[in-house]
């Protein structure tokens, strides 16, 4: 029997100070299906978590999260999907050349979900699929509020969403 695709939602950056029923039909609507949901940080405040509505979450702490976020959630995590190595981390200081500084720190994974930027991000160097969903809430840094879905198979792969 063939195991089937693994999907995930990912969200980073979405800087609430508590729950948003604008982002929680957006969830809805395009993470309906996901196996789990990752958030790469700058969640804020820890009521951001009711919006998924039960699902799995794996989040990391970011720079602008309040201490109750930085006191549940890690800096990083490290984990495994069907085989495939992933790194969670917000990412720190400038984002001028942030992915080769996280890359420095974990050079031994297959895909790096990252936010801090605002931007979104979804391009393979080498092996490493480097994949930030940008920012669900913010326009500031980039021209459109985004996510991302990521699918692991035979091979993981991203698809950055606008909405």
């Amino acid at each position: 029997m063939e195991e089937k695709k693994v999907k995930v939602g990912v969200l980073s950056d979405t800087h609430l100070t508590g729950y948003d029923d604008k982002l929680k039909r957006r969830i809805i609507e395009h993470f309906n299906d996901v196996d789990m949901i990752l958030h790469a940080g700058d969640l804020v405040d820890l009521r951001v978590l009711e919006i998924f509505g039960g699902k799995e979450v794996k989040a990391v702490c970011g720079n602008m999260d309040n201490p109750a976020v930085k006191e549940k959630f890690p800096e990083h995590l490290l984990f495994e999907i069907k085989g495939f190595k992933f790194v969670l981390i917000h990412g720190w200081g400038s984002p001028r050349g942030i992915e080769e500084k996280i890359l420095a720190r974990f050079d031994d994974v297959d895909c790096i979900v990252y936010g801090h930027t605002h931007k979104p991000a979804n391009y393979k160097k080498g092996k490493v699929l480097f994949f930030n969903p940008g920012s669900a809430v913010d326009r500031h840094f980039a021209s459109s509020k985004t996510i991302g879905i990521l699918e692991i198979d035979k091979e993981v792969t991203g698809r950055i969403i606008n909405i």
